[in-house]
């Protein structure tokens, strides 16, 4: 997806990577409609999910979703999270979460997402977005209609 935003640089997103819980899971449990969201536009955008995997449901909650799952240790999850955006290349990467362990990937992401739902939402990440939403379908209504994007970041 390439976005040309008036007063603002061009976006190219090819990668979107997603914390697990309080992102697209609550407690553990995948958000309802997720895994088709992530299925239907799959082939325009590489989707990955990047947790700690606190409740040990992340592999059996997106087993049919097209999606790669990435797990990493439970210390220095916000280093593990933005090196993973790092590989993946920083100028093509769309980032969603909501906890502290996800505020440098959102600030270093070509474009960084913080959402407020039931698990609530880190002050220092929301500092360190581009742009706040309620849901993780507000997300997937940016990623099917790049209008609403141009509409929230144009200058």
């Amino acid at each position: 997806m390439i976005i040309e935003i008036p007063g603002r640089k061009t976006l190219e997103i090819k990668d979107v990577v997603f914390d697990y819980n309080g992102t697209i899971a609550i407690d553990g449990k995948l958000i309802s409609d997720v895994s088709k969201y992530i299925n239907e536009l799959s082939s325009s955008f590489n989707f990955y999910v990047i947790t700690a995997d606190t409740y040990g449901t992340v592999k059996k909650e997106l087993e049919n979703t097209n999606c790669k799952v990435i797990t990493i240790p439970a210390l220095a999850q916000d280093l593990s999270k933005l090196n993973f955006v790092k590989e993946l290349g920083l100028n093509t990467c769309l980032s969603v979460g909501n906890g502290r362990n996800d505020k440098l990937m959102l600030k270093e992401s070509i474009l960084g997402i913080a959402i407020l739902q039931d698990e609530g939402l880190c002050t220092e990440t929301l500092l360190n977005s581009d742009i706040l939403v309620k849901s993780i379908f507000d997300v997937f209504a940016f990623l099917k209609d790049s209008n609403r994007l141009i509409a929230t970041l144009r200058n």
